[in-house]
């Protein structure tokens, strides 16, 4: 534990009001005590972090991460995910309900939840649309919520049954929760594994289609309308999803949208590059270059609210498979912010303001959360880091059980370099 602390020489980033300013603060007992505290009246007994040349801002929160656990702690488990979400400078997450059990009754989510008070960071759980994420019966919505549930969704699989959707939607709206969904219309997507495209017709590779998020899209954009339910669209991937979300935003529908760095980084074209390493393969799966590029127009103009990363621990032994067998999903904690850098910040798509107003208010927001504040007699939540030094990623810089990346040996600009939270100071360069 770290209750008391000095971050000293910082510049403090408040992404409500996109203000900037220097500052030292002075934590007590994990509360914010002072804020342009000299560093010369505070005890000696007091630690000092020189936050020289960094930035400072609310704790970043990832709204869509899979922790595994329960039943497939082979993978990751709570404990070793916010691990590596505190190394990828969160402190915050959501984590979805495909688990064994799956998160569809309260017990599960009690169940998160005491597992996460043994963590340094919030663990939100999100649970199931339907019992066992089967698809047939809705859950028990209300009882869920009640229990600590932060959204609804089948992740992993979508909500096919449109009534089911729709029942879901009108819960929604009346427990002020949103539904994600997996966008995917499934009869569209026959074993596929792949983006459908030039480069899988080339390598004669089953396709999924970027229709089959479209058009799932399209439905429940309109059940979103007609029922005033709150719908998030989950890991956004193609050009026509975004203008989708866009006209929905421009008549007023309560939508909202993630993207995940790897569908704003890499194309289809890696499949093939990398030589069909399981470590591209992901759900939905790496798009065209025309898609890449819209993702970043639509964070540029906000049709994309949030950036999340769909972290999806694997096994070793599952990921080290042929290309067909392998499962789909890869670590995007400890490579978000470097990935934003240099995507998104270095290329003038987002400031960093924006930046990481997508990384702590918008997805809090969308999930009806508080969001942290730097202010004095507030519990200090927060993330030091900078958007300028380029860092080369490697194994050791994996805090994840699993270490299942296309992103090793890269070159990433931006480093969170340490995060304080629930009174406990975590540097990432230790």
């Amino acid at each position: 534990m770290t209750p008391d602390l000095l971050l000293h020489g910082g510049t403090l980033l408040h992404p409500v009001d996109g203000t900037m300013r220097a500052a030292d603060v002075l934590i007590r007992d994990g509360i914010i005590a002072a804020i342009d505290a000299s560093s010369s009246t505070v005890a000696d007994d007091v630690p000092c972090y020189d936050a020289s040349g960094k930035l400072i801002s609310p704790g970043w929160m990832d709204m869509h991460v899979h922790f595994r656990e329960p039943g497939f702690e082979h993978k990751e488990t709570i404990a070793t995910g916010a691990r590596a979400a505190a190394a990828g400078g969160f402190t915050a997450v959501a984590c979805m309900p495909n688990t064994n059990p799956p998160i569809h009754t309260r017990d599960v989510v009690e169940f998160v939840l005491e597992r996460a008070e043994e963590t340094p960071i919030d663990v939100h759980p999100i649970a199931c649309v339907s019992k066992e994420r089967a698809g047939q019966e809705l859950a028990e919505l209300g009882d869920l919520a009640d229990g600590g549930a932060v959204a609804f969704s089948d992740d992993g699989s979508p909500v096919q049954h449109a009534g089911l959707m729709r029942r879901s939607l009108e819960y929604s709206a009346m427990l002020d929760r949103p539904v994600i969904n997996h966008m995917e219309e499934l009869s569209l997507n026959p074993d596929g594994h792949m983006h459908e495209g030039p480069v899988s017709s080339r390598l004669g590779m089953p396709g999924i289609p970027g229709l089959a998020e479209e058009v799932m899209i399209a439905r429940d954009v309109e059940l979103a309308g007609f029922t005033d339910g709150h719908v998030h669209v989950a890991h956004i991937s193609t050009a026509r999803s975004v203008e989708l979300v866009r006209r929905a935003k421009a008549r007023g529908i309560p939508v909202t949208a993630e993207v995940c760095p790897h569908h704003f980084t890499l194309t289809d074209e890696a499949v093939e590059t990398s030589g069909f390493d399981g470590n591209t393969k992901m759900h939905p799966p790496l798009r065209s270059a025309a898609d890449v590029e819209a993702m970043k127009e639509g964070l540029a103009d906000g049709t994309i609210d949030a950036i999340c990363t769909d972290h999806a621990p694997h096994a070793p032994h599952e990921k080290d498979a042929e290309f067909l067998r392998a499962p789909f999903g890869i670590l995007g904690l400890e490579t978000a912010w470097g990935l934003v850098g240099r995507e998104l910040i270095a290329d003038d798509h987002l400031s960093v303001v924006d930046a990481v107003r997508m990384l702590t208010v918008a997805p809090r927001r969308i999930l009806g959360l508080d969001v942290p504040e730097i202010r004095e007699e507030e519990p200090a939540c927060l993330t030091v880091f900078d958007a300028e030094t380029e860092w080369t990623f490697t194994d050791e810089d994996i805090a994840s059980k699993s270490r299942n990346t296309p992103f090793v040996g890269e070159t990433l600009v931006g480093k969170p370099w340490a995060v304080y939270t629930k009174g406990q100071f975590i540097r990432t360069d230790e």
